[in-house]
């Protein structure tokens, strides 16, 4: 203990005494600055609390190595704990004192406006950049230059270009909308170039004001690239708008020599002609029909070619829509020697809201592309509801499609079948229905096998949830109907729908199978209600059925199934009702349940799309010729409207100039036309100027409006909207039906003198 106590008194001596006194004071150093030099309020930030630098200020100062000297002789002494604890203790004296020395470096740098590792950070930047092709740079914040890379004094021959602004030295900024972001012409010994400048506001660390610090990349090839394809963008559409007025324009020019050839038609059809001389008109007439559909086809997909394809809903009734467009089709069908039915199902609501004209146009693609490659058996249709979808399904016999003739199928101008099948279309139906589906929200797809026939499938969402149910499965309750026809698609059709209206349907193929049918159902409880013997079947029905006594008994109701085009060919005395082919739900019913004997008499081409079904003389007229004014500058279509009007009993003004029309619109009141129709394009303006006009003078004079019929040869909504809106009562487009154009002035002229009378 005595040794340990003068061991103690030396090392006091030692570090407490006269020697310690330097090294005190070069601690001191370290830790002192002159007041002067510091700004207020950074001391403590720089150097700490006053406290710890006091500890500190003590543990290099001797505290610390005096610590860990005792440690270490007491560890001598036998106890290695303390020897491990004086070694820790020593190591972290060591650290401090090495650690508070370089802070102190770095303290006094900074005070003599040096930052080593600032600088070398800056130079490390600039020389990245370099070898990366980048220009950095750095200005004040009055945009002079105090720092730029060995890229940027390259690019713009400037060696010096401190204290100078960009633009002094010939840089072109172009804001962008992104802010402190810009593109930056440069003039470089490659040429000019484009740069994407970013400016980016920092501080400088030695005296603390702010600096922009700049970077900048070669971006030239990327908007020469950019460039290149907006030129591209803007010429493809220039293309597309190009071709659409073409297409637009020959539509225009073709529909008016077409409405002559087909007005003319049917003009010379109410002649006495040979049958020979029939069977050449209804050729011509059935190709200018064909021209009718391909200029429809063009229009409609050189609108959804430039996106102005728009749909237009509205409720309407699909079953009648389907029926239509099957009536349409039928005469067709019966030509080849094909069946086509269809059938709707019971949950199927009677109005539904979609576009009808257009899903009109893609039934009678697709059912009438079925048609076409049929050559045996027939063509079905279903519609039904699946999972708050509406399915159409349409199945054909035809001779079905490879997986390659499917994938292409809805192509533009794909056509498959035999040579004769491709030269009768322009490939575009199918191609545009698919497009209207996706407008629709749903799909057309396709599934067939080789030599089995195919199954095209329509299918798109429709809201059913405010109908109400029709209750159309109990429309034939009681009613237990046996049906007398061929295998094929007609019977199908009827057999479903008579189960879809609640009545029930067995089939039979011969004349003693159906007259064992019906005693077999009469002796179980189930009388039978009615038979429906298909035309074909005529001669079963005589030999089986006719004349025998027990089924005479049953009281049943006979109803003969016939083709339209045959309905005069058979008697009518064995038989109670007639039903017509293909199938109307309405006039099944009707018949079966006693209202009707049903052959009502229709047409398919005058119920629908364009054609001349029936002739003038059938046609319903006023009872008073009206005296009506014409504008056609067209010779031919003159010659046709006008014929077709006096033949309806009217008296025709014809003029061929806008002018020469107001001024027979507008003069002595006594004088006036009772109906206007005219061509929306004449010498002398068009027609939309000439209705403004028309109707601004009848309200200056307060002269009652004339109604005005305008032919038109362009099929556009818009084209149809600004007619109507400036003063139109009717827009017909050309080719004319003189049958509708009848009717139209008909309807026009009954308006207009009930207004007339409730002024």
């Amino acid at each position: 203990m005595h040794n340990l106590g003068q061991l103690h008194e030396r090392l006091s001596a030692a570090f407490g005494g006269p020697a310690a006194k330097p090294h005190e004071e070069r601690i001191g150093a370290i830790f002192s600055r002159p007041k002067a030099s510091a700004p207020r309020g950074t001391e403590d930030r720089q150097n700490g609390p006053a406290a710890t630098r006091r500890l500190l200020f003590y543990w290099l100062g001797g505290a610390g190595l005096l610590a860990a000297t005792i440690l270490m002789l007491l560890a001598h002494a036998g106890d290695p704990l303390l020897l491990s604890g004086g070694l820790v203790v020593l190591g972290l004296a060591v650290i401090a004192s090495y650690a508070l020395l370089m802070v102190r470096s770095r303290t006094a740098g900074r005070r003599n406006g040096k930052s080593t590792d600032s600088n070398d950070g800056a130079k490390l930047f600039a020389d990245v950049h370099d070898v990366l092709g980048d220009i950095t740079l750095g200005r004040t914040m009055d945009r002079r230059i105090i720092s730029a890379n060995d890229t940027f004094r390259r690019l713009t021959g400037r060696l010096r270009p401190e204290g100078k602004t960009c633009e002094e030295i010939g840089l072109a900024f172009r804001p962008g909308p992104i802010p402190h972001c810009y593109d930056v012409e440069i003039s470089t010994p490659e040429g000019q170039r484009i740069f994407l400048w970013r400016d980016v506001v920092t501080r400088d660390p030695a005296n603390g004001r702010l600096l922009l610090q700049s970077v900048a990349r070669d971006v030239t090839d990327e908007r020469l690239i950019a460039q290149g394809r907006e030129e591209a963008r803007q010429k493809a559409e220039y293309n597309s708008a190009a071709k659409s007025r073409l297409l637009a324009t020959v539509s225009h020019e073709v529909r008016t020599p077409l409405s002559g050839i087909l007005g003319m038609t049917h003009l010379i059809a109410e002649t006495r002609l040979t049958q020979e001389q029939q069977d050449y008109l209804a050729n011509i007439r059935q190709s200018g029909h064909a021209l009718t559909q391909l200029v429809e086809d063009l229009l409609d997909f050189s609108t959804i070619e430039v996106g102005r394809f728009a749909l237009h809903p509205r409720s309407e009734s699909l079953r009648k829509l389907l029926e239509s467009v099957v009536e349409m089709l039928a005469h067709r069908a019966h030509e080849k020697g094909i069946e086509i039915g269809a059938t709707v199902s019971s949950d199927v609501p009677e109005n539904m809201s979609f576009d009808p004209a257009r899903l009109r146009q893609v039934l009678f693609n697709v059912i009438g592309n079925a048609v076409k490659f049929t050559q045996v058996g027939g063509v079905f249709i279903r519609v039904s509801l699946d999972a708050g979808d509406l399915l159409i399904t349409v199945t054909d016999s035809g001779p079905g499609m490879t997986a390659e003739e499917q994938a292409r199928v809805f192509g533009e101008f794909e056509q498959g079948g035999t040579f004769a099948d491709k030269s009768s279309g322009t490939g575009l139906g199918l191609a545009i229905s698919a497009r209207i589906m996706r407008e629709f929200n749903g799909a057309l797809t396709v599934a067939s096998e080789k030599g089995r026939g195919s199954e095209f499938t329509i299918r798109f969402p429709v809201d059913i949830g405010s109908e109400r149910p029709d209750r159309r499965n109990t429309l034939l309750a009681g009613n237990s109907v046996v049906l007398l026809a061929p295998a094929g698609a007609a019977r199908t059709a009827i057999a479903e729908t008579i189960s879809t209206l609640g009545g029930f349907c067995h089939l039979v193929g011969d004349g003693e199978t159906a007259r064992a049918t019906l005693l077999g159902l009469a002796k179980s409880g189930k009388r039978p209600t009615d038979i429906i013997i298909d035309h074909r079947m005529s001669a079963e029905f005589s030999a089986h059925l006719a004349d025998r006594a027990d089924i005479a008994a049953l009281g049943l109701r006979k109803v003969l199934l016939v083709n339209p085009e045959e309905r005069s060919a058979h008697p009518l005395d064995l038989f109670d009702a007639w039903l017509i082919r293909p199938l109307r739900e309405q006039s099944l019913i009707d018949v079966l349940r006693g209202r009707m004997r049903g052959m009502e008499k229709r047409d398919a081409l005058n119920d629908n799309q364009p054609g001349f079904g029936l002739s003038l003389t059938e046609t319903l007229v006023a009872a008073s010729g009206l005296s009506i004014l014409l504008g056609e500058d067209d010779p031919i279509n003159a010659m046709l409207v006008r014929v077709v009007l006096e033949k309806g009993g009217h008296k025709v003004r014809h003029v061929e100039d806008f002018e020469s029309l107001l001024d027979y619109a507008l003069c002595d009141a006594n004088a006036r036309p009772d109906i206007i129709i005219s061509d929306l394009s004449m010498p002398g303006g068009n027609g939309i100027d000439m209705l403004g006009r028309l109707r601004g003078h009848e309200r200056r004079l307060d002269l009652a409006p004339v109604p005005v019929i305008v032919l038109t040869a362009d099929k556009s909504d818009e084209s149809r909207r600004q007619v109507l809106l400036n003063g139109a009562n009717r827009v017909m487009v050309k080719p004319v039906d003189p049958v509708r154009l009848l009717t139209e002035v008909q309807a026009v002229a009954a308006l207009s003198a009930r207004r007339a009378e409730a002024r």
